[in-house]
């Protein structure tokens, strides 16, 4: 089944009868050669690039819920590459590229929207930082513009200039930022792999790894043993639990991070928007509604909950750029499991137990690298050799010394 303005008008004029399941349902072969642990959009990503990229067909993709019910439908719908850091830059740039083909690619309406990000800062050291920071983006070939602050209240004109406690002086703006629908994404993905002969097995927990001399052979399951020599775990806040299933002991937190949707307003918000003096994100969905979020919870959970000491301090972000969000209704809010590294920055790479990848430590942008992560991960998974963008996304960087703190802020995965 494709999708076309043809078929749609055809399907519109006969009932809507023709649709079909956009993936199977199969249950679990006794054997694969890859199995990938995780169906969110990393998982997903991973075996559809596989299966185009690197030709790999026999391919499990085990969920221990239903497809879409982790980080991947739990989150603000960003996507940028506004990064800094050589080890950053280059890879959210490839994502973004990825991000700019991928309904085309799939046949399905992700609603990719490129609506841009403005990062308001409110100092000189501030303006000075986010200048850098633009320049290393042009250099790495993404797209930057430096506001001030009359040019920023011609786009932006409702934010608090005037009376702030922290007053606007300007942006940094990426106009090919931007959103897409996460659950979307989610499925194109599913369908694409599905259609390339994937199997996508939902409701089938991993318990454990059978191992022979050092050697992944397989992987226990729910839904019973599933033999492989290649295991891919992308599971994001879980990573810790399942990977410790193998012995290993990662250097991540887990932490929740809520997300918050209003009531439906008319259009308003230009594109995403996030406050410099403060940790608050906002941007508006196709639905209406103000899509926002802020900081984690500081403590470690995986619950997908957290507390309103957090929904207050959104809140009071939200406020403060932007007073007229008062008057607007939340309609609601969830929470995603976070696994938060030590530097802020994403892990793709072999484990000590051969035949097992890890990816995982995304912290907050995940989603926004759901494109390069699956690209990156298919690549490592086939070649043994890692992704030239994700070269420096080592595990044992933490152990050497070379680490991508892209926030500057240390060892502490609560302040990312």
């Amino acid at each position: 089944m494709t999708f076309s303005a043809m078929r749609l008008l055809r399907e519109s004029v006969t009932g809507h009868r023709g649709w079909k399941p956009l993936w199977r349902r199969p249950g679990p072969k006794p054997r694969y050669d890859i199995v990938i642990v995780g169906g969110g959009g990393h998982g997903l990503a991973t075996a559809h690039y596989l299966s185009r990229v690197f030709g790999k067909t026999n391919i499990a993709v085990v969920e221990k819920g239903w497809l879409g019910s982790g980080n991947v439908g739990r989150n603000t719908t960003i996507i940028r590459s506004n990064y800094l850091l050589p080890g950053n830059q280059p890879f959210y740039e490839f994502s973004m590229r990825l991000w700019e083909g991928l309904e085309q690619e799939l046949n399905f309406n992700a609603m990719v929207s490129q609506r841009g990000i403005v990062n308001l800062f409110h100092t000189d050291a501030q303006r000075d930082a986010y200048r850098r920071r633009g320049n290393a983006m042009l250099l790495s070939g993404a797209d930057a513009v430096l506001l001030d602050k009359e040019k920023l209240r011609r786009m932006i004109p409702f934010l608090n200039y005037d009376n702030a406690r922290f007053p606007i002086k300007g942006g940094l703006w990426q106009p090919r930022a931007g959103t897409a629908r996460h659950d979307g994404v989610a499925w194109g993905y599913a369908r694409a792999a599905d259609r390339a002969g994937v199997d996508i097995i939902e409701n089938c927990e991993v318990t454990g790894f059978r191992r022979d001399a050092g050697k992944i052979t397989g992987v226990e399951t729910t839904r019973g043993f599933i033999e492989t020599s290649k295991v891919g775990v992308a599971v994001a806040g879980s990573s810790s639990r399942v990977m410790a299933m193998a012995g290993l002991r990662l250097p991540i937190e887990s932490h929740v991070l809520q997300a918050f949707v209003s009531e439906g307003l008319k259009p308003t918000i230009p594109g995403v928007i996030t406050f410099g003096a403060g940790h608050f994100y906002v941007s508006q969905s196709d639905k209406g509604g103000l899509v926002f979020g802020g900081d984690i919870d500081g403590y470690n959970s995986y619950a997908q909950r957290g507390n309103l000491p957090v929904v207050e301090d959104v809140a009071e972000g939200g406020m403060a750029v932007m007073p007229m969000i008062g008057r607007a209704r939340l309609l609601r809010m969830w929470g995603g499991i976070m696994d938060m590294s030590m530097d802020g920055s994403p892990i793709i790479d072999r484990t000590p137990v051969e035949g097992l990848y890890f990816n995982g430590g995304w912290c907050y942008g995940g989603f926004k690298a759901t494109p390069a992560s699956g690209y990156a991960f298919a690549h490592l998974i086939a070649t043994d050799t890692p992704h030239a963008a994700a070269s420096a996304y080592r595990l044992d960087r933490f152990a050497g010394g070379h680490v991508i703190d892209e926030k500057g802020v240390g060892a502490q995965p609560n302040l990312h």
